[in-house]
């Protein structure tokens, strides 16, 4: 890839689960990870914020070793959302600002945090209710707006549309890309969808049991999904 990298991975091994010989990242470009279950895929996110150490070899974020990092500032820059979000106790809102705590940002206005959620689908919620009472869904796309609103460097999404039906799974995908590329933030997303990766990422990595391979998809641009007109068909 001729883009700037974001991440680089110099023969990278992780127990019997990943061996990747060199894989570059590109920065400010939408990055679908694809695969079977248990191929690796979710091990490639833990590995680029430094969640799990490689066995063997190097991971690189911006030409830096992650070796050589504090992790906490790295987990500032390079955010993660697992597949099955984490709640804690209080309000929506609550859920949301402590985001900005952790990244040492000053509290969101409610009018940026209602925008959010209007973002990810979740308008409807209060900023007041409780999230014991949310479904499986809602928390998610509460997690969603919480890391969108970190505003970090890079986005590491583990399948952040798993609980959501397929048309509020391509309008959540495509608002929160479109949103974070505006900002020149890089997504790397997991997704369980050919269809999704391809609609909405301009990088797809294969990974099948435990090796990576990356790919163009057709008629990508340059400059991400943000940039490509509108796309229309089923599910929207």
């Amino acid at each position: 890839m001729s883009d700037e990298a974001l991440f680089r991975l110099a023969h990278v091994t992780y127990k019997s689960v990943l061996s990747v010989a060199a894989l570059s990242i590109p920065a400010h470009r939408p990055v679908a990870v694809v695969g079977r279950s248990g191929g690796g895929k979710t091990t490639l996110l833990k590995l680029l914020n430094n969640l799990i150490s490689p066995t063997s070899g190097t991971v690189y974020y911006r030409g830096n070793p992650l070796e050589k990092m504090n992790p906490i500032e790295l987990r500032r820059e390079v955010v993660m959302l697992p597949q099955t979000p984490v709640m804690f106790d209080g309000t929506v809102e609550h859920n949301l600002q402590i985001g900005r705590l952790f990244s040492l940002r000053a509290a969101a206005p409610q009018e940026e945090l209602q925008r959010v959620l209007e973002l990810v689908s979740a308008g409807a919620l209060p900023l007041d209710g409780s999230v014991e009472t949310l479904s499986g869904g809602e928390k998610q796309r509460v997690a969603l707006a919480r890391v969108l609103l970190m505003e970090p460097d890079a986005l590491l999404l583990d399948e952040p549309s798993s609980a959501l039906d397929q048309e509020t799974e391509q309008q959540v995908i495509e608002a929160a890309i479109r949103h974070a590329v505006h900002r020149s933030v890089s997504v790397i997303m997991v997704t369980h969808s050919r269809d999704i990766a391809r609609r909405f990422a301009d990088v797809i990595i294969e990974v099948e049991h435990g090796r990576t391979a990356d790919e163009q998809p057709p008629n990508s641009h340059p400059n991400g999904a943000a940039s490509r007109p509108p796309q229309t068909g089923a599910g929207e």
